[in-house]
């Protein structure tokens, strides 16, 4: 009923046979949007990592178009990363996009569930249903991120804050798999540059450096 076309790296598509399959309406009336307070019950975000060991695609997507548009929101300015999940994935490719020097402007996630901050750059969810961004109370310069990628960084975290007393006994034998470990975080190249080059900012001197420069060595650091 159906052809799929899936190529390494690039976005999967699949085709309906005309012959297999028929259409049928749906019903108009519209459905309810969840509201903020219930996403994260509803959509619990969607893992970083994924069987046997390598980095979830759609995060390598999520991440790439997020960071065209905080380079953007960068003026050209070193961006400090908060360290946990966030920096495994932000702070490889903004320290070799961005000038090392000082100053610096701070970026820190903010949306619902979280406590306020007082950040330079708010990394907010979209709503994954409705395409709004969740309301800041404060004054930050937005970069909005999927829901299911924004939810896992905001709310999960693998390490445990406290260890535990005592150490397990020699002889004892684990249920649970070892943690996955992929490497070294990369966003997607494709989906970064053409993000940025849908941005009004790449027509500044630096910012079309940073595509140019991506542009033709597509798969150097930090991509």
């Amino acid at each position: 009923m159906a052809t799929r076309i899936d190529d390494c790296s690039l976005w999967q598509a699949v085709w309906l046979d005309p012959g297999a399959v028929h259409r049928v309406t749906a019903d108009a009336s519209p459905r309810q949007a969840v509201g903020w307070e219930d996403l994260r019950a509803h959509r619990p975000g969607i893992p970083p990592v994924e069987p046997p060991g390598q980095w979830n695609p759609v995060w390598e997507a999520a991440v790439a178009a997020a960071l065209a548009h905080l380079l953007a929101v960068s003026a050209g300015t070193r961006v400090t990363v908060p360290d946990g999940l966030v920096a495994d994935t932000f702070r490889p490719a903004l320290d070799a996009l961005l000038p090392p020097r000082p100053p610096a402007r701070t970026l820190a996630l903010a949306g619902p569930g979280l406590p306020a901050v007082t950040t330079d750059i708010a990394l907010v969810p979209q709503h994954p249903q409705t395409g709004e961004r969740w309301a800041l109370s404060q004054t930050a310069d937005v970069v909005l991120l999927s829901w299911d990628i924004w939810s896992y960084l905001a709310f999960h975290h693998d390490r445990r804050p406290v260890p535990g007393a005592g150490a397990m006994p020699e002889d004892a034998r684990r249920d649970d798999p070892p943690p996955l470990t992929p490497g070294r975080f990369r966003p997607d190249w494709a989906v970064f540059l053409s993000t940025l080059a849908r941005l009004p900012e790449v027509r500044q001197p630096w910012l079309r450096d940073i595509y140019d420069h991506v542009n033709g060595r597509p798969y150097a650091s930090p991509f």
